[in-house]
């Protein structure tokens, strides 16, 4: 007697289309899997730190490879893109939750905003409306001209915020901090990469003096440049138990998906406003020079953890390629 299987036999036609898809999902799945690796242990280096600005987007995209695994049963393929998905996921997700730590909830309320104006093309009007709307009470400004100087102060800047401490440079390397409140110790200091960051100390009605500084590190632009790069994110003030309050606001050509800044959050002792309120991963700079890549994250409002955050926004100004990023915090009593 003849046994004969009821399993049709594997054609040739047929294994190769096996080893097709096995091969895509795994095409598909490893760049996700270093990525994720890379992420979760802080080893961006080289290219890759201007393509982990990105991570958001890829954490996304990981999903797609896990679900081909999944309805292709590649088991193995399955697992290590689920586990890559996961990482990612626990490297993203808190910034979009809303009921992390937002520090004190009592205190002095200080309205901030930050705004890189481009070379100082940016329209002063919409700025000045934007401080005026949002009753902003410190304003801290990056690529700071004496062109856009003008123009601010002509639209009504010194109107409400009198105080300053600015150094405007042609080109990208000036700043300034705008102020309600008189402005103590002032000064500007110039980074390694070569931008200026100006500073001072408020002290708000009812509250103790207030250390605010306008951050602009180098950015990684090129790979000859990342050592510079980090070294002015290491070398951006910590905050000072034994000192007054910090706020270190501004464009920090850095995600935190990059190290360096997550290192400068930890090490500084400062909350992310954005992340803490769950606004972490709203876009701040994009499109670059009409190139079709999406918004990244990279301006920043870090508080010293003596300082609650209470909301977050970001807001379009009209001939800058960045957004204005607003936090309303709550500072100490004094």
């Amino acid at each position: 007697m003849t046994i004969t299987s009821s399993r049709p036999p594997v054609t040739a036609k047929r294994h190769r289309k096996r080893v097709a898809v096995t091969v895509l999902v795994w095409l598909l799945l490893l760049p996700m899997a270093g990525w994720a690796v890379l992420r979760f242990g802080g080893w961006e280096r080289g290219a890759l730190v201007q393509l982990f600005a990105f991570t958001p987007y890829a954490a996304a995209w990981s999903l797609v490879p896990a679900l081909i695994a999944l309805l292709t049963r590649r088991w193995l393929g399955a697992a290590v893109a689920v586990v890559a998905a996961a990482l990612l996921a626990v490297a993203i997700l808190p910034r979009v939750m809303s009921d992390r730590d937002t520090g004190p909830a009592t205190g002095v309320t200080l309205n901030i905003m930050s705004s890189n104006v481009e070379l100082g093309g940016a329209d002063a009007d919409a700025v000045v409306k934007l401080v005026r709307d949002q009753d902003v009470a410190v304003l801290a400004l990056q690529e700071f001209t004496p062109g856009i100087q003008e123009r601010l102060e002509a639209a009504g800047l010194k109107t409400l915020l009198p105080y300053s401490s600015a150094a405007p440079v042609r080109g990208a390397s000036g700043s300034a901090v705008y102020s309600r409140f008189p402005i103590t110790s002032p000064g500007a200091r110039r980074n390694g990469g070569g931008f200026m960051q100006a500073y001072g100390t408020i002290t708000p009605p009812g509250a103790g003096p207030i250390v605010v500084e306008s951050a602009h590190p180098l950015a990684p632009y090129a790979v000859e440049v990342l050592d510079d790069w980090s070294t002015d994110l290491a070398n951006e003030p910590h905050t000072d138990p034994d000192g007054p309050p910090r706020i270190l606001l501004g464009d920090f050509n850095s995600t935190l998906d990059h190290h360096a800044l997550r290192e400068l959050i930890a090490r500084g002792d400062y909350r992310d406003a954005a992340a803490a309120t769950g606004a972490g991963l709203v876009g701040t700079w994009g499109p670059y020079g009409g190139a079709p890549l999406p918004p990244v994250t990279i301006d920043h409002v870090l508080v010293d953890k003596r300082i609650g955050v209470r909301d977050v926004r970001v807001h379009g100004v009209p001939r800058t390629d960045h957004r204005s990023i607003y936090a309303s915090l709550t500072v100490p009593a004094a």
